[in-house]
C-alpha cells in the first residue's frame, strides 16, 4: 500500500514538473492534438513561467529535475539529431556531461577506503571535471606521482533509480494489460533489460572489469585507447582510473581547426563498432558524444578514447551469425533471405508465410535504396522495419536492444562527424570478411585449433571410456538373457502347476460324480458335467 502511495505521489510530481516548465506547449504543438491546443491556457503554470526561457532549455532542466531516468532518457535522444529540432538536440546534449554536480565529492570518496584520504591522493580537486545522472568525475594526483581521474557515484542515487524503475513497471503491465501492440514489443521485457543495465552502472567495481576487458580486446589497436584502472583503489562506489589527455568528439570545430580527418575519425568510428560486435561479442553501448575523446597527436589516423564503461552489451553466436546474415542480406537486398533468416531464427512466427514477409520487407527497402548511399539512414530503415514486423507479430528481441541503440548513437555520431559518411559501404566489407571468416574449411580448421585443448584432455581418457562403455553394453546383454532365461523359466512353471491343478481338478470331479451316483454316460447329465467343467476350467485360467 505505502508502495503505491509513494509511486502515485511520483506520478504527480512528474506531472507537476512537466507542466512548471511549460512541456505542455511541444507535445500541444503536435499537429494530432491541435483541437485541444486551448487547453495549454487552463495551465496555471503557463500565465507565470519564464517565457524567455527557450524550450530546449525547459527541457532540459525539467529531465535534471526529474533525476536520473529521466536524464538517461535525454541522453538517448540527444544523439538522434536526425530526428530532433536543433535547439532541443543542442540543449540535450549538454546532459550527457553538464548535469549540476553534487557538493561533498571528496568527503564520499573517503568513506569509501577504509585507510586515509591522505595516503592515497596528494591532490584532489573538488570542482567536477564532468558530472552526469549517476556519478561525477574529478581529477586528483596519487601520492605515488600519477595524474588520475576519480569516479564517484551520487549520494542515495540507488534508492532513487529503484523508485522510478517501479513506476516504470507499473505503467509497463497496465500497457501490456490493454494494449495489444504493447503486448508484442514485451514492454515489460524492456523494461527488465533498461533496469539491469542502469542497476549495472550502480556498480562501479563492475564498470573497472569492463574496461579492463575490453582494454585486452584491442591491446596494440591503434584504433582504441582503454585507460588503465589502478585496482588497489576500486570499490563499488570509486574507480580510480588513467587520466587521458584528448578533444571531447563533439567539439567538432577544435577538431576541424587541428586538421583532423573527420572522414578516417569517422569511418574508424563505425569500424571499431563492428570489430567489437562482430569479433569480441562484447562491445561498449553507452558511446554518446560525452564518452569519446580523440588523440590528435597524429590528426591524419586520430585515435578514438573511451571513457564510461557502466553499460556494455555482449551477444550470443547465435545472435552474432543471425544479425551478421541479416545485415549482409540487406546491403545485397536479397530480401528473401532476410525473411527466412527471420523465420529461421524465431523472430517472426513459424505460420508466416515467406513470401508475403518477403513482399513487406521489399516495400520497406527498395525505396531507400533507390535513393543515394549517403542520404540513407540506417536508424531510420530500423524503425520502419519494427513498424512491418509488428504486422506480422515479430518479437522484439531484448538482447538486441543495446546493440540498436548503440548503432543509432555510432550513426548519428558519424554524421555529425562527416555529414557524408556512407554507414553501409563501410560497413559492407567489414561484415563480407567476417562472414568469410565464419564458413569454409579456414573457418573449420580454426574451430577444430580451439578445439584442440579440449581434446588434448579427452583423448588419453578415450580408450578407458569406451572400455567401460562396451563392459556396460556387455553386463545389459547379460543380464538381459538371464531375465530372459529367468522368464522363460518362470512361465514352464506356471504351466507345469497349473496343467497339474486342473488334472487334480477333472480326476476330482470324476470321482465326486461317481460317488453320487452320475450315469457319466447318461447325455443330459454328461452335457450338464462338461458345462460345469468347462466354468470350472475357465476360472481357473484366469
Amino acid at each position: 500500500m505505502n508502495n503505491s502511495i509513494t509511486q502515485f505521489t511520483r506520478f504527480i510530481h512528474i506531472q507537476y514538473v512537466l507542466a512548471k516548465h511549460g512541456l505542455d506547449e511541444i507535445v500541444l504543438d503536435l499537429k494530432v492534438l491541435s483541437p485541444i491546443r486551448f487547453l495549454a491556457y487552463l495551465n496555471p503554470w503557463y500565465w507565470c513561467r519564464n517565457r524567455h526561457i527557450a524550450r530546449g532549455e525547459r527541457l532540459r532542466l525539467a529531465l535534471i529535475e526529474l533525476g536520473p531516468i529521466f536524464v538517461k532518457f535525454g541522453q538517448t535522444l540527444s544523439t538522434r539529431r536526425d530526428l530532433l529540432p536543433e535547439d532541443i538536440a543542442d540543449e540535450l546534449a549538454l546532459l550527457q556531461d553538464k548535469v549540476p554536480p553534487f557538493a561533498n565529492a571528496k568527503a564520499a570518496v573517503a568513506k569509501a577506503y577504509k585507510e586515509p584520504f591522505e595516503t592515497i591522493f596528494e591532490f584532489f580537486d573538488e570542482t567536477a571535471l564532468a558530472s552526469a545522472s549517476i556519478a561525477q568525475v574529478h581529477m586528483a594526483r596519487l601520492c605515488s606521482g600519477e595524474d588520475v581521474i576519480v569516479k564517484v557515484l551520487r549520494p542515495n542515487v540507488e534508492k532513487i533509480i529503484k523508485r522510478d524503475m517501479g513506476l516504470l513497471y507499473r505503467f509497463a503491465r497496465i500497457a501490456e494489460r490493454y494494449s495489444v501492440m504493447a503486448q508484442h514489443l514485451h514492454v515489460i521485457d524492456l523494461v527488465n533489460e533498461f533496469e539491469k543495465t542502469t542497476l549495472a552502472e550502480l556498480d562501479l567495481s563492475l564498470e573497472a572489469s569492463n574496461a579492463s576487458a575490453l582494454k585486452r580486446n584491442f591491446k596494440g589497436s591503434t584504433l582504441l585507447h582503454v585507460p588503465e584502472m589502478y585496482w588497489p583503489y576500486v570499490t563499488s562506489s570509486v574507480i580510480v582510473m588513467e587520466h587521458i589527455h584528448g578533444v571531447p568528439i563533439g567539439n567538432i570545430d577544435e577538431l576541424r581547426a587541428l586538421g583532423v580527418d573527420m572522414k578516417v575519425l569517422a569511418e574508424r568510428g563505425v569500424e571499431i563498432f563492428f570489430t567489437q560486435v562482430f569479433r569480441d561479442c562484447f562491445f561498449h553501448a553507452d558511446m554518446h558524444p560525452g564518452n569519446i575523446f580523440v588523440d590528435v597527436h597524429n590528426c591524419k589516423q586520430p585515435i578514438y578514447m573511451a571513457v564510461d564503461f557502466g553499460i556494455m552489451g555482449a551477444l550470443s553466436p547465435t545472435d552474432q551469425h543471425y544479425l551478421a546474415s541479416n545485415l549482409l542480406a540487406f546491403f545485397n537486398r536479397d530480401y528473401r533471405q532476410v525473411a527466412l533468416l527471420h523465420l529461421e531464427s524465431g523472430w517472426v512466427p513459424a505460420e508466416t508465410r515467406v513470401e508475403d514477409f518477403e513482399a513487406a520487407v521489399r516495400g520497406v527497402c527498395e525505396p531507400i535504396f533507390e535513393r543515394p548511399l549517403k542520404d540513407i539512414s540506417f536508424g531510420k530503415l530500423l524503425l520502419r522495419l519494427f513498424q512491418v514486423g509488428r504486422k506480422f507479430h515479430m518479437e522484439i528481441q531484448p538482447q538486441l536492444l543495446l546493440l540498436q541503440k548503440t548503432l543509432f548513437h555510432i550513426e548519428g555520431l558519424g554524421r555529425q562527424l562527416y555529414p557524408d559518411l556512407d554507414l553501409w559501404t563501410t560497413a559492407h566489407p567489414f561484415l563480407e570478411k567476417w562472414m568469410r571468416q565464419q564458413v569454409g574449411v579456414r573457418a573449420n580448421l580454426r574451430r577444430l585449433k580451439q578445439a584442440l585443448p579440449l581434446w588434448g584432455k579427452i583423448l588419453p581418457e578415450l580408450p578407458g571410456t569406451l572400455q567401460k562403455t562396451l563392459q556396460l553394453i556387455q553386463d545389459e546383454k547379460k543380464y538381459n538373457q538371464e531375465e530372459r532365461e529367468n522368464d522363460l523359466s518362470r512361465q514352464k512353471k506356471f504351466a507345469l502347476r497349473r496343467g497339474l491343478g486342473i488334472g487334480f481338478l477333472i480326476a476330482g470331479g470324476v470321482a465326486l460324480a461317481l460317488l453320487n451316483g452320475v450315469d457319466l454316460f447318461d447325455a443330459n447329465q454328461a452335457a450338464w458335467g462338461m458345462i460345469g467343467l468347462a466354468v470350472l476350467l475357465l476360472a481357473t485360467s484366469v
